[in-house]
């Protein structure tokens, strides 16, 4: 058997910027323990498999697609750089007649759409509610050590947890964090968390004015630093947006790969998220 196999870097115009994600379109769908192997063969943040959900359809003229994502060690139920790269294999090299693709996932149908630089996602908007630093202070310790923080905050429906650094903060504090993926991974076993984002005001008066930057940890999911965490924007957009009083944002993730969105957060309770992406890879799996 043969799959082919498509690397892309999500959130970015440049190679090896963004977020890497292995994309496997798939004339039918896999056993479940050959997902897992090809996701940790791969070794990405995410690898994406697409299947065709009408037998009638081509990967050219198909509107609906099954979508799944797997870490190198589980599957998750959303990823939003990996979406992304998925929408721009069909787009790109399947040359897809279709405006916009729906995927059919774990968290719903997620609609992508193209626009004149990248793509748009139209995803659920998960913002989160404030939490008190002493129920989290293990991870807050291992995440951040001794430096102050402004607020914690939980997204229930993601298991993500915010920690907001203060606005007196240089954004040197953020990007020079050191955290050991071990460290945080002991600082609970509870499953409660799954993932922890670290964020902090940006400076939209210095060009190209960021609203805010963050960063993104997930040893929980097998992922020490994910680069650029689209599902993570799901909980920082209905955050920001409340805190800035803005619908449209400009985000940073300031890893050290690092990755630009576009966000809008809507009134229907969801957020379009947008980014451009470039190809690397293409290649065969034989198995």
């Amino acid at each position: 058997m043969e799959i082919p196999v498509y690397t892309l870097d999500a959130f970015t115009n440049l190679p090896f910027k963004g977020n890497p994600a292995a994309v496997c379109p798939l004339l039918h769908e896999l056993n479940e323990d050959l997902y897992h192997k090809i996701a940790a063969e791969m070794n990405l943040s995410e690898t994406a498999f697409i299947t065709l959900i009408n037998p009638a359809d081509t990967f050219t003229s198909g509107k609906r697609f099954r979508l799944r994502w797997f870490t190198p060690t589980t599957e998750v139920d959303l990823c939003g750089h990996a979406t992304l790269a998925s929408a721009a294999v069909l787009f790109q090299y399947k040359n897809n007649v279709n405006p916009t693709l729906v995927f059919e996932t774990r968290s719903g149908a997620l609609a992508v759409s193209k626009k004149k630089e990248g793509y748009i996602m139209d995803f659920p908007l998960n913002p989160p509610t404030k939490e008190d630093h002493n129920d989290f202070k293990d991870i807050i310790e291992a995440i951040v050590g001794n430096h102050p923080i402004q607020e914690v905050c939980f997204s229930r429906d993601t298991k993500k947890l915010m920690i907001r650094l203060p606005d007196s903060c240089e954004r040197s504090l953020l990007t020079s964090l050191k955290v050991d993926p071990v460290a945080l991974l002991n600082s609970d076993s509870s499953g409660r968390v799954r993932g922890v984002i670290v964020t902090m005001k940006g400076s939209p008066d210095c060009k190209p004015g960021f609203d805010f930057y963050s960063r993104y940890f997930a040893p929980w999911c097998g992922i020490p630093e994910d680069p650029v965490c689209g599902s993570a924007h799901t909980v920082l957009g209905g955050y920001w947006s409340k805190k800035l009083g803005k619908k449209k944002m400009l985000a940073y993730q300031c890893s050290s790969r690092g990755g630009e969105l576009e966000l809008e957060v809507r009134d229907d309770g969801r957020i379009n998220i947008a980014g451009e992406v470039t190809a690397v890879l293409q290649g065969v799996i034989r198995l």
